[in-house]
């Protein structure tokens, strides 16, 4: 019956590039999983719901690393269910995923180019209305010694982020406020791009067949939206930013 539960070493071995193991102790037992280090560490709803395709694995284990299966009993006592998928679920909702060092450095560099990506696009400069650029964001991060943790998901960090960050530069999550005005035969080739990027809170069309809007829109992508607007318009946009 033991041998029923192993699996081949040869075979977890193989298993486990770009995996990590997710271990829970519950009712005297252990139980494990191998799950993709990529989607545990992308913050993923609670839910969980397609963790199965995570998984190189549909298994549930003792020892992940010796491919020990947990035995059915097992299961049932610590979860009342035998289901791979509603006990993985579980595993990663309450247990402790296990990460080599390397592992734990790589995601944290992710978590950290995401974080400096989010904060440069959604952030400003509440004193010049511009967005701080992605360099100024990072040394900003080291100055204030703010740890990124690869576990948690960005956008659970980055509101605690940027009230540290507020003691080495001045930064606001506020939209910035745009006018722009369109001629009404470039309105159909832009209206797609402003929506896209920002949010439009008024509009109106002018005597004159032109449309005029004031777009909220974050800071990082303001240039974005200026160079669409050009390049569609052959310049022919007028733009304000408002306070």
């Amino acid at each position: 019956m033991v041998k029923d539960r192993m699996i081949e070493k040869e075979h977890t071995d193989s298993l486990m590039d770009g995996m990590v193991i997710a271990r829970l102790d519950s009712h005297g037992f252990s139980f494990e999983i191998i799950v993709e280090a990529d989607y545990v560490g992308d913050g993923r709803p609670q839910d969980w719901k397609d963790i199965l395709e995570h998984m190189p694995a549909d298994e549930i284990f003792t020892d992940a690393r010796k491919g020990t299966r947990s035995p059915s009993e097992e299961m049932s006592v610590a979860f009342a269910t035998s289901s791979s998928k509603e006990i993985a679920i579980e595993i990663l909702r309450k247990g402790q995923v296990q990460l080599t060092t390397e592992q734990r450095r790589k995601m944290q560099e992710d978590k950290h180019r995401q974080i400096v990506a989010l904060i440069a696009r959604e952030a400003m400069n509440p004193q010049t209305k511009t967005p701080h650029p992605p360099s100024r964001i990072e040394a900003a991060i080291a100055e204030a010694g703010i740890h990124i943790d690869p576990m948690k998901p960005v956008s659970v960090q980055v509101k605690d982020i940027v009230h540290a960050l507020r003691s080495v530069i001045p930064i606001s999550f506020d939209k910035m406020r745009l006018a722009v005005k369109l001629q009404g035969v470039d309105y159909g080739k832009c209206y797609g791009d402003i929506k896209a990027l920002g949010t439009i809170s008024k509009e109106e069309w002018g005597a004159d067949g032109s449309w005029m809007g004031v777009i909220e829109i974050p800071a990082g992508l303001q240039q974005e939206l200026f160079n669409k607007l050009n390049e569609k318009t052959k310049g022919n946009v007028e733009s304000k930013i408002l306070k």
